[in-house]
């Protein structure tokens, strides 16, 4: 609105909420706007993936089935929409024969988006999008804890010859310096690895791990204090691989692991990080073709909600403390 107020969710009377072009959130696009605090971004790319492909459909999918959100979050007690400008910023146009092009149309989509003081969360695609927006990120704020939520490592080398893939973006982050070593965190870790080694090699990429068998033993409670702990007060870029869930709650995802976290238990990790300076985070692997019921994408695009809306607290406490 011209006074400053920001354009929330579509708000027709007349146009129920499955109708219409669905934007995230039924939200504005970026060029209805002056100026966002968030954009959302569709980057529909898996070039990069090792096992089922798919992921370049995801944003799509996210999007159709984010039209049930509403504008209050009752447990974080914020208006995500409300508080800050939050737009779709629409996809990146990549095509799907040549990663390095492809990682760097993203970077330069994204930087664009940071250096207008925009944070960007990630409609994905594989991971190896994060790589990207893990620079454009890092080029605003410096080098970033990174918390990180998948059932792999994603800390390995080369695979079938290329070092940029889907298995990789957090060990080129480290080797590139745009990660804080002593701040980045696994959460919900479980996939099989080949040797010992690849764990050896993960810490060296900064990471400690909290495995999907904590969730078990411990409780989200210790859980939060540990990755706070963790985290320190860095700008903190959130990744969130889909298949971090067990099947039965993200059925469709490339590469799934069995014996993942709940959907209750990844809302309730993230709602116990209120406060964290998010700059960037993206949400990765919803393979639409495997989907049964939208399961896979409801909750894709509830995860991007409730970062939207620890990103809107964030800068309210912020805020509070400089008055």
């Amino acid at each position: 609105m011209g006074d400053g107020t920001p354009i929330g969710q579509r708000d027709d009377p007349e146009m129920p909420r499955y109708g219409g072009i669905a934007t995230y959130a039924l939200l504005p696009r970026l060029e209805d706007v002056a100026q966002a605090d968030v954009a959302v971004l569709g980057v529909p790319f898996d070039s990069g993936t090792s096992f089922r492909p798919g992921a370049r459909f995801g944003p799509a999918h996210i999007r159709e089935n984010s039209r049930q959100l509403h504008p209050y979050h009752q447990f974080l007690d914020v208006y995500p929409f409300g508080c800050q400008q939050v737009v779709d910023a629409g996809d990146v146009a990549i095509g799907p024969y040549d990663i390095h092009r492809a990682v760097a149309k993203t970077e330069t989509v994204a930087r664009d988006l940071v250096q207008r003081g925009t944070r960007v969360v990630a409609l994905g695609g594989d991971h190896t999008i994060a790589l990207p927006l893990l620079r454009a990120a890092a080029a605003a704020h410096g080098p970033l804890a990174v918390l990180h939520f998948d059932a792999h490592l994603d800390t390995w080398d080369t695979c079938h010859g290329e070092s940029v893939w889907h298995g990789s973006p957090f060990r080129r982050a480290a080797e590139e310096g745009i990660i804080d070593l002593d701040h980045c965190q696994h959460v919900g870790t479980r996939g099989g690895i080949y040797d010992p080694s690849e764990l050896v090699e993960d810490r060296k990429a900064g990471f400690e791990r909290i495995d999907s068998q904590d969730f078990q033993d411990r409780s989200i409670s210790d859980i939060v204090a540990q990755i706070r702990r963790r985290l320190g007060t860095r700008p903190v870029y959130v990744s969130v691989d889909i298949d971090v869930l067990d099947p039965a709650h993200a059925p469709a995802t490339g590469t799934p692991e069995v014996g993942g976290l709940t959907t209750r238990e990844l809302f309730g990790t993230l709602r116990g990080l209120s406060g964290l300076n998010i700059v960037g985070c993206d949400i990765v692997e919803v393979t639409p073709a495997y989907d049964h019921a939208d399961i896979t994408g409801l909750v894709a695009a509830h995860t991007a909600w409730e970062l939207i809306s620890l990103i809107a607290l964030g800068k309210n406490q912020a805020a509070a403390l400089n008055e």
